[in-house]
């Protein structure tokens, strides 16, 4: 009788206590490409880093469990998830996870890239993975909010190999700092969970630029030293109008002095000539 009495206290005891919720059976986070939570928050692996502990001392020195960034029954994200809250999922205990740094830890990728992803499931669930990436020209020291997104693709129940869901997304053209943003809906909890993954793209190459041809001279070809020093032919005298007409008057006189002694030699030759007839003709006639 005394056991039963017992027995039955208990059960007004256990009723009069209020009922607690079972904590969800879901929990993950991003490992690869390596997220914040995974490598700031609570057991995170980069802890160390200076953005890391930027974020510890923005959230007071705790940050909660790196898997356990997650809210309940939510509706619609964007109304749940105000703008620059969207690393922490608005809560307050991950509130340093929504610091405007480039420097967080970060994965190196490319445009055109097959992007594996490595979501670790703690507690394994199914559900939906919706994954965004921020638009070109995103500037990673202001926070981040839904209008810097662009969704990529919507993944549902990926493979789970090795504790962790396996997915992959063909990440666009990009350069400099991005976030990959992660949302995991799971189906069988009524909980979300939110990440965010550094991403560092290559910097444009500089495009060489042709340097302009050499303008056409239009000036005239400049000579050789030896064509310089070769000598130019000297130019006949230019003379003026009365020293013409004296010089030919001259080279007519001369002219005549010419003919006059050419008729002088003649003449003296002739008179020659007949001298000569002359004695002949005397001497045949002794």
């Amino acid at each position: 009788m005394h056991v039963r009495r017992l027995a039955a206290a208990g059960l007004l005891a256990a009723a009069a206590v209020p009922a607690v919720p079972a904590p969800a059976l879901a929990h993950g986070s991003p490992t690869t490409p390596i997220s914040r939570n995974s490598a700031c928050a609570g057991n995170g692996t980069r802890r160390d880093t200076a953005a890391c502990k930027a974020a510890l001392k923005a959230a007071d020195g705790f940050l909660g469990a790196y898997d356990n960034l997650r809210l309940a029954n939510v509706a619609d994200d964007r109304e749940r998830v105000p703008d620059g809250e969207l690393c922490s999922g608005g809560l307050d205990l991950y509130r340093g996870l929504d610091l405007a740094r480039d420097d967080f830890p970060s994965t190196k990728v490319r445009s055109g890239q097959n992007l594996k992803i490595n979501y670790r499931g703690t507690i394994p669930h199914q559900g939906s993975f919706r994954l965004f990436l921020t638009k070109g020209g995103y500037e990673p020291t202001e926070k981040l909010g839904w209008g810097d997104l662009t969704k990529l693709d919507e993944i549902k129940d990926p493979p789970l190999t090795g504790g962790s869901y396996r997915m992959s997304v063909k990440l666009p053209k990009r350069t400099g700092r991005h976030i990959l943003y992660v949302v995991w809906e799971t189906s069988s909890t009524p909980d979300t969970y939110y990440s965010c993954s550094d991403l560092v793209f290559p910097d444009p190459v500089p495009v060489a630029t042709k340097e302009p041809a050499p303008a056409k001279s239009t000036a005239a070809p400049v000579q050789s030293a030896a064509a310089e020093e070769s000598p130019s032919p000297t130019p006949a005298p230019v003379l003026a109008a009365g020293e013409a007409a004296t010089r030919k008057s001259d080279d007519s006189m001369i002219g005549i002095g010419h003919w006059l002694i050419g008729g002088a030699i003649g003449v003296a030759a002739l008179v020659a000539a007949g001298a000569g007839l002359s004695r002949l003709r005397r001497l045949k006639s002794r």
